[in-house]
């Protein structure tokens, strides 16, 4: 509920402060006294884009802030959903800069106005005369039955199970895509990875391969080269190898006199066992190297193959080879199996589908029950609202196609005179009906569902006698579950609430502000009196108005 509101620099309000009770409060002024401004600022708190106009002051900042309690409306998820800390008492400010700029808080919170706006319509609704257009939309229309069917818990059902389907769908959906594609690249997809199957790629293969073709290439010059080596080291005459034994036996005879002689004996000595163990190894070379031109050819042709696939697939070793290899392994594994894949996930879908029919289906009885209680109770209501003749005819038809509330088609028609033809609301009713036909809903969704604070603007407009005392009637009684507000000029409607406050206009310091003051109990004698027989007041009037209080 909302527990105060304050307004600052708004128009033709300088400042305002008030603070609001639970149950049934009334608004009342002359024409041009402001209410609508009141109304301004309130939908500014509810999310309505601002302009500088605004401003009553253009060098200040305009500042509305309201408090509501939220204690029962459990909107902690909501919070949590938009990221907004939560508090039972909430306050909302709104702040429109002398810049033309506007700031939004909830809680100290900055949020930005499609928040606010979602927030808002969990906290008040206000409705006008010619703010009727929920009426004929279809989502208030299965709202209503379903508040009477107690659906909220099927619903949710329905609505988690929807999810679940949409997004299977979208899986199968992406599927049927993959395989209208990987039919297409199949083939080619196959022959590509054959390709490189068939290479055997291994890692470090293709330095191995250069490597040995170079050897095989070049053997007849290897091994003139080898040749060579082996004779500068072991040639009887001049090769380095007897030359150092004899270099070394040399020194070993003269080591014995001094360490220095020992130091370079034993160097020459490593060195002449070294150099025997490369002669070891080139002999060996020798031995191995033979010229072997089938191997050269098969060397020459892996090395051929593996450039070939590097430079189709434009990588630069045998890594990125294998990689591509793996990746294209499973594409074609997927392309075999995608089929499969599909028949699983269309069993997936079938079963949930299944679940939703069944939940859409006691969604369906239990609207269907409810369709006749809901119509009598409104053409009683309207009945006592000086519509006698007023008639409903509300039927549902259940579908294949799934709606985000069920499986149904709702015709929800609507008829103001006996024997007369049944049209859709928009079409069949007037403003005034349509505003009678939602203070009806209304009254009967209280009953059932915890409606936020609702504002009535002059809903009332165009009414008098018995209809408007039956209006604030049900607007009492709306008021002993939810808070309700009523902007009227109806005396009768006045005199039902528990609060009544007075939108006036005064000049100070030759301007114009517009002001709220609470009524005591002699300050709405007097009102109802002038709202009876208007400013000059007359002893029948006073009367009159103390006997509606009473």
């Amino acid at each position: 509920m909302l527990t105060s509101l304050s307004i600052k620099n708004y128009a033709l309000i300088d400042h305002l402060q008030v603070d609001f009770n639970t149950g049934f409060t009334i608004i009342t002024g002359e024409t041009g006294a402001g209410k609508s401004i009141l109304l301004g600022g309130l939908s500014l708190i509810l999310g309505k884009r601002a302009d500088l106009s605004s401003l009553r002051d253009k060098s200040g900042k305009c500042i509305i802030e309201a408090v509501f309690d939220v204690t029962n409306y459990n909107l902690e998820s909501l919070y949590e959903k938009n990221g907004i800390d939560f508090e039972p008492h909430t306050i909302i400010r709104r702040e429109i800069l002398p810049s033309g700029k506007s700031r939004a808080f909830v809680n100290d919170s900055p949020v930005n106005l499609s928040n606010l706006q979602l927030l808002g319509e969990h906290l008040i609704d206000i409705h006008s005369q010619h703010e009727t257009l929920q009426l004929v939309d279809d989502g208030f229309q299965f709202q209503i039955i379903d508040a009477l069917a107690e659906n909220k818990n099927a619903l949710e059902d329905y609505e988690g199970q929807l999810s679940i389907y949409k997004a299977q769908k979208k899986e199968l959906g992406k599927l049927v895509a993959f395989q209208a594609e990987a039919i297409k690249e199949h083939d080619y997809n196959s022959f590509l990875l054959k390709e490189l199957v068939e290479a055997n790629l291994k890692e470090k293969e293709l330095e191995a391969l250069e490597e040995e073709y170079e050897t095989l290439n070049n053997v007849e010059m290897l091994q003139e080269k080898l040749k060579i080596a082996t004779q500068l080291l072991d040639e009887e005459q001049i090769g380095v190898l007897n030359t150092l034994t004899e270099l070394k036996n040399t020194l070993q005879a003269i080591s014995s006199f001094s360490t220095k002689y020992v130091e370079v004996f034993n160097r020459v000595n490593s060195s002449l066992i070294e150099l025997d163990d490369v002669f070891g190894e080139l002999e060996g070379f020798q031995g191995n190297l033979d010229a072997d031109p089938k191997r050269l050819e098969e060397v020459s042709g892996k090395l051929a193959t593996l450039n070939n696939l590097m430079q189709k697939h434009v990588v630069n070793d045998v890594v990125a080879l294998i990689e591509i290899r793996e990746s294209l392994s499973v594409k074609v594994s997927d392309a075999e199996n995608i089929e499969g894949n599909i028949q699983k996930k269309e069993t997936e879908i079938r079963a949930i589908q299944s679940k939703l029919d069944m939940i859409a289906g006691k969604i369906h009885k239990k609207r269907s029950a409810a369709i006749p209680k809901l119509k009598r109770e409104l053409e009683q209501i309207l009945s006592s609202l000086g519509m006698p003749n007023a008639q409903f005819d509300i039927s549902l038809r259940l579908g294949d196609e799934y709606f985000n509330n069920g499986k149904e088609e709702l015709s929800f028609l609507f008829s103001a005179n006996r024997g007369g033809q049944f049209n859709p609301l928009k079409k069949a009713a007037s403003g005034g009906e349509l505003s009678r036909i939602m203070l009806a809903i209304k009254s009967i969704l209280t009953q059932y569902i915890n409606l936020p604070t609702i504002m009535f603007d002059e809903i009332d407009t165009g009414v008098s006698g018995e209809v408007s005392n039956k209006m604030g009637d049900i607007m009492a009684q709306m008021s002993t579950t939810m808070q309700v507000f009523s902007i009227t000029h109806l005396p009768q409607v006045a005199a039902k609430g528990h609060t009544h406050f007075k939108v006036y206009k005064e000049d100070v310091d030759e301007i114009t502000a517009t002001n709220l003051i609470r009524l005591n109990h002699d300050e709405r004698v007097v009102e109802i009196a002038q709202m009876l027989g208007g400013v000059d007041l007359s002893s029948s009037a006073i009367a009159h108005a103390k006997q509606l209080l009473n």
